[in-house]
């Protein structure tokens, strides 16, 4: 145990520090909780200090910056000259995980710090002339020590947070309506750091719904969306949007004609080859959606932690994200054995708290299980969403979604959708229906 050499990760030192010096806005995010003694090699706890006095002074932290700190105060040569700094600018492609990163070396130093501390309450316990009580107090004491520097910044006295709170209020930070009235007296909208899961059966519409509040937020809004679609692909989940393009109200005004949702491929399939006037009119649709801030990725593998990295990049390009959504939940966890819902469950949790970390709201779509077929009311509940316990628990809004003619196909509620909102944690529960038409995926208010 003694020979191991301590926690450390030096390429990721080097990956922060040339992040500082590559992006300008960086350091704003790791300036907070990482402190200069998490760094294991001292040359890159100079070159750290010397970024955050440059910051500090409201100065620029670019890599000329930093190099002339360092040698106005003669620790240039000690932090390895010109050409360590360089390198350090040369290795790094971007600082869009710096904060993961950052938070890596503090996890490493607390580490550290812990292995330090308890070799000093090894040499306590030999104290025997000192008071039991006594060592247990001293122990404990430095023990807290290393707890408390682990204490996240998050943790805040409320004299600090209602300022803040304050400040968000006059800064106007807004929740986005999704349009749908009914719905939005129920949930308000989609608000930065929540989670809102979508579930229900198979076929019942989910995927279209979804599109639709993400074509809702780029037009209401003016907001980019991300899809990470696990179930279609990007040219499948393209031909969707391009139906419900066709029909919806805002482009009226191009005399679009309209697109059946499966029109595309009854045209490649060779049943109903697409005349010359269809074809016109989808390139302009083409030329509409071309223009969509949306963004897609269809990697049937993709993880929690790609998927933010993803979001990352995207924000780190083109600012405030609007929505992102996941299609679907179970499509991410890993069929292993018995443990498939503790997978779900991480699954779960990472989208929660990346929702968090990046102030985005997210859309998770999931389905739901088999025992709503054996009821006679088949109104989906929250207890039926597949592996319901956690996600229960992290959503902050459950919307299940019921329309009475996927069992009875001759209802009088043809063409009505039933979003069931199960679970508001700032809202309220309830049922808001709406005109849904599959044929297109368009939903609209009723009256």
């Amino acid at each position: 145990m003694i020979d191991k050499l301590p926690p450390q990760s030096i390429e990721s030192e080097e990956a922060i520090l040339g992040g500082i010096m590559l992006d300008p806005e960086a350091i704003n995010r790791v300036n907070d909780d990482l402190i200069p003694e998490a760094f294991y090699i001292s040359a890159h706890k100079d070159i750290y200090q010397a970024a955050l006095r440059l910051h500090c002074s409201g100065k620029p932290t670019d890599l000329l910056s930093v190099t002339n700190w360092l040698a106005d105060h003669d620790l240039l040569a000690r932090v390895g000259g010109r050409n360590k700094l360089a390198m350090l600018v040369d290795r790094t492609v971007s600082a869009v995980n710096i904060d993961a990163i950052a938070a890596l070396v503090m996890e490493k130093y607390l580490r550290r710090q812990l292995i330090s501390v308890g070799n000093e309450i090894v040499q306590l316990g030999y104290e025997t002339e000192t008071e039991l009580p006594t060592i247990l107090d001293q122990a404990e004491q430095k023990v807290f020590q290393v707890s408390n520097q682990g204490l996240c910044s998050n943790t805040e006295h409320n004299s600090t947070i209602n300022i803040a709170a304050y400040q968000e209020l006059e800064s106007g930070r807004p929740i986005y309506p999704t349009g749908l009235n009914e719905l939005d007296k129920l949930m308000v909208g989609f608000e930065g750091g929540t989670l809102t899961i979508i579930g229900g059966r198979p076929s019942v519409g989910k995927s279209q719904i979804a599109l639709f509040l993400a074509l809702q937020m780029i037009l209401l809004h003016k907001l980019p969306v991300i899809i990470f679609s696990l179930e279609m692909t990007k040219k499948q989940l393209e031909y969707r949007l391009w139906s419900l393009i066709s029909v919806t109200p805002q482009y009226k005004d191009f005399n679009l004609i309209p697109l059946l949702s499966d029109r595309i491929r009854r045209h490649r399939a060779g049943f109903e080859p697409l005349a010359d006037w269809e074809f016109d009119s989808i390139a302009q649709i083409v030329s509409i959606t071309s223009e969509l801030p949306l963004y897609i990725n269809d990697s049937r593998g993709v993880t929690v932690s790609g998927i933010a990295s993803s979001c990352r990049q995207i924000q780190a390009r083109v600012g405030k994200l609007g929505l992102v959504v996941v299609d679907y939940l179970q499509m991410m966890a890993q069929d292993i054995g018995s443990n498939r819902s503790y997978e779900l469950g991480d699954v779960a949790r990472g989208i929660y708290k990346m929702a968090g970390d990046l102030d985005v709201p997210v859309l998770a779509l999931s389905q739901i299980s088999r025992a709503v077929e054996g009821r006679q009311n088949k109104r989906p509940m929250m207890s039926d969403l597949s592996q319901s316990g956690i996600l229960e628990m992290v959503a902050d809004n459950i919307i299940l979604a019921y329309r009475d003619e996927y069992y009875n196909p001759d209802t009088a509620d043809k063409g009505i959708l039933e979003l069931i909102v199960a679970k508001a944690r700032h809202g309220n529960t309830g049922v808001a229906t709406m005109f849904f038409d599959k044929s297109y995926g368009i939903i609209r208010n009723l009256g």
